[in-house]
């Protein structure tokens, strides 16, 4: 790229968000000629990611981000994305402040776990705009894209419930924080909520929502873990697991292929036939969390100028898609059409507000 004259970054504070109004790093524009000027050149929008824990292939989140941000360069062709892996938390805060520097117009934290020092960095660069995922910031120039996916989790929990010939189904976490628990509440409610319409007593394995309490592999990609506590569940005689662990959950998913046909795993954040389709043959479905298209709305907004409001941000409900029950994939004959049928009125319902699904770790 060649040095940019006039490179400058004004920031724009509008509607409770902040707007870049000139982009940096962009291509200076051509010299006009002597009949007449050139159009000119489009200024690059530099869209910056810092991934969590996992890098950009944990087949769940991060993954996610980054495909929001190749899909925003096609619809925004001016969009210039890139990002840095962190490999440990100590590398958010360099990864963000190296953005800054870089002049990035959009720098994109993705994970609960970067919800501090983003707000530290967001404070001690004014100018600079900030989107996150899992979080909120009481900063202006943070842009925070937040889910509802106790929602989508709970028609989950209704649907391992429904599919379990065992009568147990179980969830585990990465770690212990909100983005993850509200997973794993909402899929407690879904099978209590089945047990309810049934007269039945599924057992939920790994998660007490009253007592906020179970089962974590406390990483997102130790595969082993996965494995172990995968291992630790069946045992105890759970037939469907929903891990909510990134890349350590893949460990749990080699479990069910190699238990032929005896396990089957509920998938998070992207549909795992196509995240991880070595394994979709064991994903009964997926709890979808579209960060893919949170990011690209948010970035295709600032590219065009508009602004990104801090508050309310974005929120990913059943009713606007931003959270959802993927396809059955290759299970699509072995669930019941009756079942499939509850799990169209229960998210009708959810999304009429007839059916309650409430989480103490859903976003404020």
């Amino acid at each position: 790229m060649r040095p940019v004259r006039g490179k400058r970054i004004v920031a724009i504070l509008a509607a409770g968000g902040l707007t870049l109004a000139a982009a940096a790093c962009g291509e200076a524009p051509e010299e006009s000629g002597s009949t007449g000027s050139s159009p000119a050149a489009v200024a690059a929008y530099k869209a910056c990611m810092v991934t969590d824990l996992g890098g950009i292939d944990d087949k769940s989140f991060n993954a996610s981000a980054w495909a929001g941000l190749q899909a925003a360069k096609a619809e925004a062709p001016s969009v210039d994305p890139k990002y840095v892996a962190s490999s440990s938390e100590a590398d958010y805060e360099p990864g963000l402040r190296g953005f800054v520097s870089q002049g990035c117009n959009f720098i994109l934290a993705v994970g609960g776990l970067m919800g501090e020092v983003t707000t530290k960095v967001a404070k001690d660069s004014p100018s600079s705009q900030f989107g996150i995922v899992d979080s909120s910031s009481g900063s202006p120039n943070v842009y925070p894209m937040q889910f509802a996916t106790h929602q989508a989790a709970f028609l989950a929990g209704y649907l391992a419930a429904g599919y379990s010939k065992s009568g147990k189904v179980a969830t585990y976490g990465g770690m212990k924080i909100p983005p993850v628990t509200i997973f794993m509440d909402g899929f407690a409610d879904g099978v209590a909520q089945y047990n309810k319409a049934k007269g039945k007593d599924v057992k939920v394995l790994g998660w007490d929502k009253a007592a906020q309490n179970g089962s974590f592999a406390d990483s997102f990609i130790d595969q082993s873990k996965g494995k172990s506590i995968a291992d630790t569940l069946v045992g105890q005689g759970a037939d469907v697991i929903m891990p909510v662990a990134g890349g350590t959950g893949l460990g749990t998913a080699q479990v069910a292929k190699d238990s032929n046909g005896k396990l089957a795993v509920i998938w998070v954040d992207q549909d795992g036939c196509t995240s991880a389709a070595q394994y979709c043959e064991v994903f009964l479905s997926t709890v979808v969390k579209n960060i893919e298209d949170a990011v690209k709305q948010a970035v295709v907004k600032g590219a065009k100028g508009e602004a990104l409001a801090a508050s309310p941000g974005y929120l990913g409900t059943l009713e606007n898609d931003g959270v959802s029950l993927a396809p059955f994939n290759q299970f699509e004959s072995k669930v019941d059409p009756a079942l499939k049928a509850e799990l169209d009125k229960l998210k009708a319902d959810i999304i009429a507000g007839t059916v309650k699904v409430e989480s103490a770790n859903a976003p404020k």
